[in-house]
């Protein structure tokens, strides 16, 4: 189960990034946290960038509201999603199939 936070108006998601694959994809849950694989290689952090973009794109929003706020060189990432509620990126999760929860304190 991958566990949420929420801070102020937005929601941190941990996320396992994959770089160099063959497509860009959710690819689903991975050890708590949303595998997500990006074509970008992991390089003056493209992937990064590339990884912001998909999910901003699944979600409908624009990319300035997606962010990496840790791990900006590992594969263990969080992200922060700003201006949308949890029950959105909870729905959006949920239509992924992946099981989602809250962490303690928040």
């Amino acid at each position: 189960m991958i566990l949420l936070q929420v801070v102020g108006d937005a929601v941190l998601l941990p996320v396992k990034a994959q770089p160099g694959a063959r497509r860009d994809a959710i690819v689903g849950e991975h050890g708590e946290r949303l595998k997500i694989a990006v074509t970008q290689v992991a390089e003056k952090g493209k992937a990064n960038s590339a990884l912001c973009e998909l999910v901003a794109d699944s979600l409908g929003v624009a990319r300035s509201r997606v962010a990496v706020v840790t791990g900006l060189t590992s594969s263990q990432k969080v992200l922060r999603i700003d201006g949308l509620s949890s029950d959105v990126v909870l729905g959006w999760l949920a239509g992924l199939g992946v099981p989602v929860g809250f962490s303690e304190g928040t």
